[in-house]
């Protein structure tokens, strides 16, 4: 055997270590604790419209608005100004609330 070829066989050589490759690590919901207290602002549209700003001047208490949706369809759901998922309007006791029928993926 030459020097350059003692040593290590090809079976007892350690493959290169791999930079940037992270390993999985399994999450629970405690190590999600630090955000539990950051505020969000959740958001959701029943519907729009456009309008001068003379009928709106002209508004008053029981004022019907017709909005572009009809009874029954999808609302949209926002947090802090980001669309996030889309839901049906439920009455909970004597106030509103919505359920999350689809959530909508980041692009």
């Amino acid at each position: 055997m030459s020097a350059e070829n003692e040593g290590f066989g090809l079976d007892e050589m350690a493959a290169p270590e791999r930079s940037g490759q992270e390993h999985y690590v399994e999450k629970t919901a405690a190590d999600l604790e630090a955000v539990f207290d950051v505020p969000v602002r959740v958001s959701v549209v029943l519907g729009r419209t456009k309008m001068p700003v003379s009928h709106l001047l002209k508004m008053d208490a029981g004022t019907v608005i017709e909005l572009d949706r009809q009874v029954g369809e999808a609302v949209e759901i926002f947090i802090n100004d980001r669309l996030v998922a889309r839901g049906e309007i439920v009455l909970v006791e004597d106030r509103l609330g919505v359920t999350m029928t689809e959530i909508i993926k980041p692009q």
